[in-house]
């Protein structure tokens, strides 16, 4: 496959996951078409060598797997992590604002998202319900507006003459209610809301219970550049990382490995991971015991699995940009298409430590792309990944990569057709490597 067919199919997977629990979803969906099979938390798990599986929780973080021809007490586990959210706008429980003819939603910022990135945009709902089935008993759908729903309109520069000085500033609370209708006085605002839902999911409004809906824009991902050597999308951090990591994995030669092989991508990253599915949770560590105990009865099994594991964790990096010079750390300027970026920050913001680091680079020169590292500027905060999280969790050896990219928090963020091939190969080394 070409770098460019890779970054398309990248952008089909993008548009194809406006929320986790659809990015979810549409994993699930590549991975059938593997033959890989689901295991259910709460059953016998009876694992075969050279088994495909995978473990979904709350429909939004998922572990998958390949099962080594080899025991993992003796490969260990070969594991890459990313997460499956992004930093956005969430919509409150009781959302709609019926006032001057207009009718608004609410919505509460998730993560750290770069709010004015968000103004005069085509958006639209995404996520999913939890209804009352046939039974009685609680059951959830993914529920998904494709056509563009809301506008959150940017203020007139006669009503705001220091924009363009000053910046857009949104007041979490009083300015981020998107429009969303002419008012419907004849309605209240929670009967027009679980009417819209109704409509769009196939539920009587009666029946739907509550929902967890997030914002997405409604524009597709581009190619960009006078080579079109650029990409765009929304949510590159970090569903790029989940991409490159699942196309790595679902390769014929890697599929066939000694090594028990491991994809974990976890909700909630952005807002500190933890929660019962999130990097800090409890998932990854049940999934890798119960596939250690189902192989080897021993008291020790899964701690001596652990010893010889290691994990890469891939979430997106900041590309250098020039007309902001004095926000990188000189000598760190991280160049978009320039290949893979392994992140290092002495307090141990990223996992990274000087053997990790180095058996990636092994990693990167097997499959002949160049690499890249990246220090945070000192007098900034760094932010941080689920490495250090799951690490610390788990006492694997872990390094800290990822992808340039340019606008991360944006709505729209933009990165390099050849660094997400590149990353991918890098990746595939790291699967199919004894």
């Amino acid at each position: 496959m070409t770098a460019r067919q890779r970054a398309q199919d990248l952008l089909d997977f993008i548009d194809a996951s406006p929320s986790p629990w659809h990015a979810i979803a549409e994993i699930e969906r590549r991975l059938q078409a593997f033959g890989f099979q689901r295991l259910q938390e709460n059953a016998t798990w009876l694992l075969d060598s050279g088994g495909r599986y995978y473990v979904v929780r709350d429909d939004s973080s998922i572990v998958l797997f390949v099962l080594g021809r080899k025991p993992v007490t003796e490969t260990g586990f070969k594991i890459l992590g990313a997460h499956t959210d992004s930093p956005g706008l969430r919509v409150k429980p009781c959302p709609v604002l019926n006032s001057d003819k207009l009718q608004r939603l609410a919505v509460e910022v998730y993560g750290g998202p770069i709010l004015a990135t968000f103004t005069d945009r085509d958006l639209s709902l995404a996520g999913r319900i939890a209804y009352q089935n046939d039974d009685g008993g609680i059951a959830s759908r993914l529920l998904r507006f494709e056509q563009p729903l809301l506008r959150l309109p940017n203020l007139a520069i006669h009503m705001n003459r220091a924009v363009n000085e000053d910046g857009l500033k949104l007041n979490k609370q009083t300015e981020l209610a998107a429009i969303l209708s002419a008012s419907a006085e004849q309605q209240l605002p929670a009967d027009y809301l679980h009417r819209l839902l109704e409509r769009a999911s196939g539920i009587e409004a009666e029946r739907i219970l509550s929902w967890e809906l997030n914002i997405y824009d409604t524009q597709k991902g581009v190619f960009w550049g006078s080579d079109q050597e650029f990409y765009a999308d929304s949510q590159l951090d970090n569903l790029a990382s989940c991409h490159a990591g699942l196309t790595a994995l679902l390769e014929e030669s890697t599929l066939n490995s000694n090594s028990t092989l491991v994809c974990a991508f976890f909700d909630h990253e952005e807002v500190g991971s933890e929660s019962c599915k999130g990097a800090a949770g409890s998932f990854l560590p049940d999934v890798l015991q119960r596939i250690a105990l189902s192989t080897d009865p021993s008291q020790d099994a899964h701690q001596r699995a652990l010893a010889n594991s290691f994990m890469i964790s891939a979430d997106m990096a900041h590309a250098y940009q020039p007309n902001y010079p004095s926000a990188y750390e000189p000598g760190h300027k991280i160049i978009v298409n320039q290949g893979p970026v392994i992140k290092i920050n002495a307090n141990h913001r990223y996992a990274s430590e000087c053997l990790s680091e180095a058996r990636f680079i092994h990693y990167c020169k097997q499959a002949g792309v160049p690499y890249q590292k990246y220090a945070h500027r000192g007098d900034l905060p760094c932010g941080s990944t689920i490495g250090p999280i799951a690490s610390a969790k788990l006492g694997i050896r872990t390094v800290d990569v990822g992808n340039p990219m340019w606008a991360m928090h944006s709505i729209r963020e933009s990165a390099g057709v050849h660094d997400h091939h590149f990353m991918t190969q890098a990746l595939n080394c790291f699967f199919r490597g004894e």
